[in-house]
């Protein structure tokens, strides 16, 4: 049999060894107890220890101490949720009044659209009730696919430049970051860069139609300068709008005087080419109630309208680009969104001008 000394059992919680004689004495210690220690310090002691061991082999806190935590916790997720809420709600109604906002530029839009028919309606039936055929006045396109298609990309362009000039004044109103700034500034002027594509395809189809402007309301085509408008004009109107440096507006009255001389020289040439033709058609002679004109000098004749069309087109499109190299990108939108502005301006001066109040006759 071995001695007491040499056996050893594993303390609960302890992770080491004890001898078996001193649980032994311990046993002892409970049982006798010493004379000055009172026995509910004993007890006391003994609750406790049997308490911590309980609470360290479950692992927990216990559930007084969850209790305490939830309800510490419950007001924080609570005030979380409804700003949480909040911030939600705040969004769906910035959504709302945007789509709004958006709606009302599209019905006033399409309510300009109508009226641009109407008066074009309007100019098409006096053309035909003064005697002319409906061929020569078909600038309805009807009779030209390349001038139908024209008018209806052109009636697109318009919607698109609506909706960018809408987006370019939320985006400076806003302070919109300058990289997102560039992307839409670009995005405009790719814009114009296809009407010119666009108006280059319709000078083909029909050069005559595109010079007369038909396309266009009738206080658009007061200002028109072949098939469009003056690139000096453009700078009078930007240069309105900016704060420039001394430096820019430099950069832009060299600019302005560049342009003039383009314009002028361009004017010379038309005005040439218009007594070109004049004469070429005043030297056919009349065949059944026809002009007869030499078709060969005719129609190289009207290629070099064509020319000078896509040549003023390019002068606008070079005073574009000229433009928004000299200013900063928050001035190219600005200046943008003034010409975007000022094209939307003469469009409903005719409307305005159409639906004036009239004395009774």
């Amino acid at each position: 049999m071995h001695s007491p000394s040499n056996q050893y059992v594993t303390s609960r919680g302890m992770g080491m060894y004890e001898p078996i004689h001193q649980i032994s004495m311990w046993g002892d210690f409970k049982g006798n107890g010493f004379p000055n220690t009172p026995a509910s310090v004993i007890i006391e002691v003994d609750t406790k220890q049997d308490s911590q061991s309980e609470e360290t082999s479950q692992g927990t806190l216990g559930p007084t101490s969850n209790n305490f935590d939830q309800e510490a916790t419950k007001p924080v997720d609570k005030v979380l949720r409804r700003l949480a809420q909040n911030r939600e709600a705040a969004r769906k109604s910035r959504l709302r009044k945007k789509a709004y906002v958006q709606q009302l530029e599209t019905s006033r839009l399409k309510l300009l659209q109508l009226e641009q028919e109407l008066e074009r309606a309007r100019q098409q039936g006096a053309y035909l009730g003064g005697g002319l055929d409906a061929s020569h006045v078909g600038y309805c396109g009807s009779l030209n696919s390349g001038i139908a298609t024209f008018e209806m990309e052109y009636e697109r362009w318009v919607e698109v430049q609506t909706r960018q000039n809408f987006e370019l004044r939320s985006a400076l109103n806003t302070h919109l970051a300058d990289i997102e700034l560039r992307m839409l500034v670009d995005s405009v002027m790719n814009h114009y860069f296809d009407l010119f594509r666009m108006k280059a395809n319709a000078a083909k189809a029909d050069v005559f139609y595109l010079m007369s402007g038909m396309w266009k309301t009738s206080a658009e085509r007061f200002f028109m300068w072949i098939g469009g408008f003056r690139p000096s004009e453009l700078l009078k109107v930007l240069v309105q709008h900016l704060d420039l440096l001394d430096q820019q507006l430099l950069e832009v009255c060299n600019l302005k005087q560049s342009c003039q001389q383009a314009e002028d020289a361009l004017s010379q040439g038309m005005d040439k080419l218009q007594q070109i033709l004049s004469e070429t058609v005043a030297s056919g002679k009349l065949c059944e109630g026809m002009y007869n004109p030499r078709e060969g000098n005719a129609l190289e004749n009207l290629e070099a309208l064509v020319c000078f069309v896509t040549q003023a087109d390019h002068l606008r499109q070079e005073t574009l680009q000229q433009m928004s190299r000299i200013l900063t990108i928050r001035q190219a939108a600005q200046g943008l969104l003034a010409l975007g502005e000022y094209c939307h301006r003469l469009r409903a001066l005719t409307s305005l001008w159409a639906t004036r109040p009239r004395e009774p006759t």
